[in-house]
C-alpha cells in the first residue's frame, strides 16, 4: 500500500514535466473552447442528469480538494496556481463562467483540455457522477464581478 499523497505527488510531477517538454500547445484567448468544433454545438446542450442540491455540491468540493486533485492546479480558491506553460483555468473568473456550459466541463473532465496541463479525470480518477457533482461545486466559486471568491 502506498504512502497517503504518493498519488498526488507523483501527478504534480507529472504535469511539470509534462509543461516543461514543450508537447503541448498554448491557446491565446482562455475563453476559447476547448471542445473540437465539430463537437461544441453537441456538447454544449449536454446538461447534468442530477439535480443541483446542496448535497452534490458539498461531495463535489470534497472530490476538489481531495481524490479529484483539482485543487494542485486551481488552487484553494479556484483562481489557479501559478506554473511553468499555460496557467490554470480561473474557475472564479464570472466571463469564464458564462461561457462555459456544463456539457464542456464534463468534456473536459473526460478528455483533458488539449494544450494545456489539464489531464482526463473522469474514468481515471473519478467517476462520471463525480464529475457532475464538481462541476455544481465549480458552479458555486464564481466571483462577485470584481472581486475574487473565497472558498471554504
Amino acid at each position: 500500500m502506498s504512502k497517503p499523497g504518493t498519488k498526488f505527488i507523483l501527478s504534480v510531477i507529472a504535469i511539470f514535466l509534462w509543461l516543461g517538454s514543450g508537447a503541448h500547445a498554448f491557446h491565446p484567448d482562455v475563453y476559447t473552447p476547448r471542445v473540437p468544433k465539430e463537437q461544441l454545438e453537441e456538447i454544449q446542450e449536454i446538461e447534468s442528469p442530477y439535480e443541483t442540491t446542496a448535497e452534490r455540491i458539498e461531495l463535489g468540493r470534497e472530490i476538489f480538494f481531495g481524490k479529484g486533485l483539482c485543487v494542485t492546479c486551481h488552487s484553494k480558491n479556484g483562481e489557479g496556481v501559478q506554473m511553468p506553460g499555460h496557467a490554470p483555468r480561473n474557475l472564479t473568473d464570472p466571463k469564464w463562467q458564462d461561457v462555459r456550459t456544463d456539457g464542456e466541463l464534463m468534456w473536459v473532465l473526460k478528455n483533458g483540455s488539449p494544450g494545456t496541463g489539464m489531464p482526463q479525470r473522469v474514468g481515471k480518477d473519478i467517476t462520471e457522477e463525480e464529475g457532475w457533482n464538481v462541476i455544481q461545486f465549480i458552479r458555486t466559486i464564481r466571483a462577485p464581478e470584481g472581486r475574487a471568491a473565497e472558498i471554504n
